[in-house]
């Protein structure tokens, strides 16, 4: 019964129908119906840093792999009479970008007194040998990248392969296969280096990729076997084992759509983990060898003529810190997109 307290008199006449054309309005949805996939990339978008270091990688993986179609210089062409010349941007008149140089407080144009032409002109300068260090820079950035992608996708299929397969057998063997990552943690990284390069005979993207494929997947497999043991035992995932769906196939319809999230999110912070580790081992000398460039061997060439050509060092050091920078804050990025508590 509804409380009338001043005893008001309510008569039929006091109701109007609605409008009938008013009516279907009422009931629309304000929002649009969003996928999962569309709700993910909105969010992301909506994250000024994240999406900011994911339009900085797309031009970091244009200029690495398609800068030579562009930019057409042989990173490895020798001219030694050009060495050590500073970068020259032609109509740019700012002293570091003028191929001008300060001896003694005098401002000297390097290139006339290297004897070179007025056509002549390296963008970012060049190093000991005369090689362009712009062309080896993109061609060191680009086999980083090789080296960190064709890494991570290795630890991808073993890690992910690995890890539901621990999660969903369980008990003994579940016991045994985390005794196995276990162990493979417990090796030092650089030692498994220095055994690849043994047993390839030589140091390189080979046993750079060897190296990282041994010991980089355990991370991934402990996540997924974690998601996996909270999954198996969920409703939807009972109900396909009672239907009679086979281990495999719940693996791949049920399983792995809903571990792509963590999946995705490790495998952006396991790229630029691959990227620092080769740089680190080339930095050391037993990675990329010469003449081969990347951006450890870049940094380590320029590191021994920093006291008089920072440049050297500086360019390939800033691409290697921006790289590292950009993956991580992607990452961070998407596993807020990812997150559905951080729906707003």
């Amino acid at each position: 019964m509804v409380d009338n307290p001043n005893n008001i008199e309510i008569k039929p006449g006091d109701f109007e129908p609605l409008d009938k054309q008013a009516g279907p309005d009422n009931e629309k949805i304000a929002a649009p119906s969003l996928t999962f996939g569309q709700d993910v990339w909105r969010r992301l978008k909506s994250n000024k840093t994240a999406f900011t270091s994911f339009i900085i990688l797309i031009l970091l993986f244009l200029m690495a792999f398609g800068g030579q179609a562009i930019y057409h210089q042989n990173p490895n062409d020798q001219e030694p009479k050009y060495a050590n010349l500073p970068p020259k941007i032609p109509g740019v008149g700012i002293h570091g970008l003028n191929g001008h140089i300060n001896q003694g407080g005098t401002d000297v144009d390097a290139y006339k007194a290297a004897g070179a032409g007025s056509d002549v002109h390296y963008t970012l300068g060049t190093d000991y040998l005369g090689r362009d260090l712009l062309a080896r820079i993109m061609y060191g950035t680009r086999v980083s990248l090789e080296i960190a992608l064709i890494a991570t996708l290795i630890d991808l299929t073993i890690g992910v392969g690995f890890g539901i397969l621990s999660g969903w057998m369980g008990g003994r063997v579940d016991m045994f296969m985390q005794r196995i990552i276990e162990i493979l943690s417990s090796i030092p990284s650089l030692v498994v280096m220095v055994l690849m390069a043994t047993a390839f005979q030589k140091t390189g993207m080979a046993s750079i990729i060897a190296a990282l494929a041994i010991i980089n997947w355990t991370t991934m497999a402990r996540l997924t076997r974690a998601q996996t043991l909270q999954m198996k035992n969920q409703d939807f995932i009972l109900a396909a084992r009672t239907l009679g769906e086979s281990a495999p196939k719940i693996a791949w319809k049920h399983l792995l759509p809903n571990l792509s999230s963590v999946i995705i999110i490790q495998t952006m912070f396991t790229i630029p983990n691959a990227i620092f580790f080769e740089a680190f081992l080339s930095y050391i000398g037993i990675g990329i060898s010469s003449p081969q460039a990347s951006l450890g061997t870049l940094i380590s060439d320029g590191q021994k003529n920093f006291q008089f050509l920072p440049y050297q060092m500086w360019y390939p050091a800033i691409v290697l810190i921006v790289l590292m920078l950009a993956f991580n804050l992607l990452g961070d990025g998407m596993r807020d997109a990812f997150d559905p508590k951080s729906k707003r």
